[in-house]
């Protein structure tokens, strides 16, 4: 079967469709039961459909030769069709595992604290993570090998385990194998220096069904390693077996590993996770805060603003952030984290003498709303009040001035105002200033308390 886009699986359905629309009479019929199925899974040469209910089920039995004729017409196979409802799917039984002790890789595991429900999926990831759930449903059948690549720290290794742990949860028979790229060297190394000359590593391996590759670049230069690799990656294609591989760049990017194992790995599907936006950051802390066993109320909305802004670089990054501020607020038994334990909790990582004179966007924010008992989220919305206008005026000024950030960045924190706009209230404070004098006393007040 040949699926060239990633959500093919989807889109046969809806071809299917539309050819039973022509063969079904009954529009009634098709609409409260066919419009609702969905290819739950394919597996080799067998396609299980999915249906609502038992009643719906039976209603698509009477048409199960119309529908595997449209199925093998839009898809050019010969399927065999399962019509099955969603509630036996998770009803049925796990089929029981014999557990075998390894000869080799006795350390390896698929890490159970990364799945897909806890990968957090934004702009930067969302392709990698659909293709992860589709090579998971149907591990060796479609693109094969799965290339996934980008930087350190930005969640490929959460998503090699997910696809590991999604596998073990829906197909519990297939064996898998997760390792990383020094585990295989280290592993083949000990193997050849004869210390397990009675054993069949290439025969291990090769009886799994699925490998899971952390780091391929870690492999360069070690051609003896390579070539090994290569006699396995092509017995587990050949046999339909599942390869995913992470690595920090493109293959055509891989310096020292055969042209031909890179031209191999490029048959399958590549994809990419960049760098997450400061909104998917804040998505992520908020989730790890709830997965550590906290409540978000413990933390103010500038602190999460303020770290998911100051760590954004990798997901890495965030957590070590996040785990040296939950660690402080154990040691200090303090029930809440505002920005000024934040920075405090943060000092040595952000290479600040002391938290709480750090001057920053988020400090000059929370200083301004506590001296105008304003919250933050009041200062950068929507309203125009006389109070919440004055004081968002302030800010921007007081960011503008004291930290010379450019305008689009100022205007991404006041809810996406345009440049203009903060042009506007810096002037307007600017000349307010030479002749005001309660604007004089309000600003100096302001800057002793974020200086104090």
């Amino acid at each position: 079967m040949a699926l060239n886009t990633l959500n093919e699986i989807q889109k046969l359905w809806s071809r299917a469709l539309e050819d039973l629309k022509k063969k079904i009479s009954d529009v009634k019929v098709y609409d409260a039961f066919f419009k609702t199925a969905y290819i739950y899974s394919i597996e080799g040469n067998k396609l299980v459909l999915a249906c609502d209910s038992k009643f719906a089920l039976t209603i698509l039995k009477q048409y199960a030769d119309l529908i595997k004729e449209s199925i093998d017409k839009e898809s050019g196979s010969d399927f065999q069709i399962i019509i099955t409802t969603q509630e036996d799917i998770e009803s049925k039984p796990k089929e029981k595992i014999i557990e075998e002790k390894p000869v080799f890789f006795k350390s390896s595991i698929v890490d159970p604290n990364y799945t897909f429900d806890n990968f957090v999926v934004g702009l930067s990831n969302k392709e990698a993570s659909q293709a992860g759930l589709i090579v998971s449903a149907n591990p060796g059948d479609l693109y094969n090998p799965l290339f996934i690549f980008g930087g350190s720290g930005l969640g490929k290794t959460h998503l090699l385990n997910a696809i590991g742990n999604h596998i073990k949860e829906t197909k519990p028979l297939k064996k898998i194998l997760c390792i990383t790229a020094q585990d295989f060297l280290y592993q083949y190394l000990e193997y050849v220096n004869n210390s397990q000359k009675n054993e069949d590593l290439a025969g291990f391996i090769k009886n799994f069904d699925v490998l899971l590759l952390d780091d391929i670049q870690m492999l360069n230069d070690k051609k003896k390693t390579l070539e090994f690799f290569f006699d396995i990656y092509q017995y587990f294609l050949q046999n339909k077996k599942l390869i995913v591989l992470t690595s920090d760049r493109l293959p055509s990017e891989l310096t020292g590993i055969d042209a031909r194992l890179v031209s191999r790995f490029m048959d399958g599907l590549t994809v990419q996770i960049t760098q997450p936006n400061s909104q998917m950051c804040e998505d992520i802390l908020k989730k790890k805060i709830v997965g550590a066993g906290l409540s978000l109320d413990e933390f103010d909305d500038d602190v999460i603003s303020f770290v998911a802004d100051k760590f954004k670089s990798t997901v890495r990054d965030l957590n070590g952030a996040l785990n040296r501020i939950i660690f402080i607020k154990n040691l200090r038994h303090a029930d809440h984290i505002d920005l000024d334990l934040a920075t405090e909790a943060l000092s040595s990582i952000l290479n600040v003498s002391n938290g709480k004179k750090s001057v920053n966007e988020y400090k000059i924010l929370n200083t301004v709303g506590s001296y105008y008992n304003l919250s933050v989220p009041q200062i950068t919305g929507k309203l125009k009040t006389g109070q919440i206008a004055l004081a968002r005026h302030i800010a921007i000024y007081l960011i503008r001035q004291q930290l010379d950030l450019p305008l689009k960045k100022i205007g991404e924190l006041f809810s996406n105002r345009d440049h203009t706009t903060i042009m506007y209230s810096v002037s307007k404070v600017d000349e307010l200033l030479k002749t005001n004098e309660q604007y004089k006393i309000a600003i100096n007040e302001i800057k002793k308390r974020l200086n104090g």
